[in-house]
């Protein structure tokens, strides 16, 4: 049953990652243009082992596989929470999941750090920040996990909606603004463009948003589907 949600899990997420790639190509490509010129302008621009034209054609490849491993992995952590959640239809399910993994993985971490172009930032603490985003990122999922359990504590325990919503939600808050206060702060962008800057940021936020939505989205489409033909 597990071999099941992880082909689900790796077809949608190829269609979602695909879907994303598009959406970077026609959006958030042309940040990169200009970012890329304005290092060229100011001379700071060295010799690219592939091309733009190039790194254009290998963005659906890198998102592409990128789908394929992240929708995999949601498969078969669908498998293990689906029995858990509190929905009883697999549509609801996967998509609270793909939001909850959205929330942790990228939104809380896109809050403390934001993208940035490859031109901004300093290469000599690229290492140190890489760090830093990676342990924000799983930090954040066990922040979105442990609040799945207290929801479900909560739950267990006659505590309706309100009450509970409103617990868990300041937990959370408190969570992330503690994780903010310890970990290092984001590099300053300098004298970046602030409106290239914003539109770059944006448009990462756009594309993961698209992966994460069409990830549910798809895979709770080919959950119905099955459930529908085991039902005739």
């Amino acid at each position: 049953m597990i071999s099941v949600y992880l082909r689900r899990g790796m077809a949608a997420g190829l269609l979602a990652g695909l879907l994303a790639g598009l959406f970077a190509f026609f959006v958030g490509e042309p940040y990169v243009d200009g970012a890329i010129r304005l290092e060229e302008a100011a001379g700071g621009g060295g010799e690219e082992v592939f091309g733009r034209a190039t790194q254009k054609a290998g963005l659906f490849l890198a998102t592409g596989l990128f789908g394929v491993t992240v929708g995999g992995i949601f498969g078969l952590v669908y498998a293990y929470f689906r029995g858990r959640l509190a929905s009883e239809r697999d549509w609801y399910r996967s998509l609270s999941l793909a939001g909850a993994l959205f929330t942790g993985v990228f939104l809380i971490p896109f809050a403390k750090y934001p993208a940035n172009p490859p031109t901004v930032g300093d290469p000599a603490t690229i290492g140190e920040r890489t760090v830093s985003y990676f342990a924000l990122v799983a930090l954040s999922v066990l922040v979105i996990l442990a609040a799945w359990v207290a929801a479900r504590w909560l739950r267990g325990r006659g505590f309706g909606a309100p009450a509970r919503q409103t617990a868990v939600g300041l937990g959370v808050l408190t969570a992330v603004t503690v994780l903010f206060a310890l970990l290092p702060s984001a590099p300053d962008p300098g004298g970046f463009p602030s409106g290239m800057l914003w539109g770059f940021r944006l448009s990462s936020l756009g594309t993961q948003a698209v992966f994460w939505a069409g990830l549910g989205a798809v895979f709770g489409i080919l959950c119905e589907r099955a459930n529908r033909k085991r039902a005739f």
